[in-house]
């Protein structure tokens, strides 16, 4: 599985990228991907598939999977996609992977991590990204991606699998600035935490909104 799925999704997965319709949102106070060095974004596990469709080449991109079996299989993934990996833990003690993102983004690179995974629950923050925020001294940029048409996996997160030829809302929020101190880390959790939700329901609410449209 480890030698014949990722070179096989890779492909599908950069087909399914040449079919679909990206629309884009700006939250209020927002900030869409400038390509501009060194960065830190958030964003739901569900978003996963979607995600490495629309950021497939862009520079120095690094994403923090986890060392289980499922994570060596999305590693294989998405690197044949032009992706940056650390493997290891957000949230384990010393969390090794998040001393080692630090280090990629301090090196120019921009690290993503998805905010409730690799195993939940759904729509819960994990500390990791506030910790990796106050490690890099860097905002918190969070986004949220919703096909209009897909199937969803009944799996913890809900992944999202993109139909081909489906239109994709992607919308921005806005930066949470890093924690001043360890006492603050939780302030600015909840703060990503409520702006990646309020993302969530703007994106539903804009499918929602354009079907009664047409109606």
């Amino acid at each position: 599985m480890l030698w014949a799925l990722p070179p096989l999704v890779a492909a599908l997965l950069r087909l399914l990228q040449t079919t679909l319709r990206y629309e884009e949102i700006i939250d209020e106070g927002g900030r869409p991907d400038q390509q501009d060095g060194a960065s830190v974004w958030c964003f739901w596990h569900r978003c996963l598939l979607p995600a490495a469709c629309f950021f497939q080449g862009r520079p120095r991109t690094t994403l923090l999977i986890s060392a289980s079996f499922d994570g060596e299989m999305i590693a294989r993934t998405i690197e044949r996609m032009g992706y940056e990996t650390v493997r290891g833990s957000s949230s384990r003690a010393g969390a090794g992977g998040l001393r080692a993102l630090s280090r990629a983004v301090r090196d120019g690179a921009t690290a993503v991590i998805p905010g409730d995974g690799p195993r939940g629950p759904r729509y819960l923050l994990k500390p990791g990204i506030t910790k990796l925020a106050q490690l890099t001294q860097l905002p918190v940029n969070s986004f949220y991606l919703l096909p209009q048409c897909k199937w969803t996996l009944r799996s913890w997160d809900a992944l999202m699998v993109p139909k081909p030829f489906s239109r994709v809302v992607m919308v921005w929020g806005q930066p949470v600035p890093p924690p001043e101190s360890i006492d603050a880390e939780e302030h600015v959790r909840l703060a990503v935490e409520a702006t990646l939700e309020r993302l969530r329901e703007l994106a539903e609410r804009h499918f929602a909104v354009d079907g009664a449209s047409r109606q």
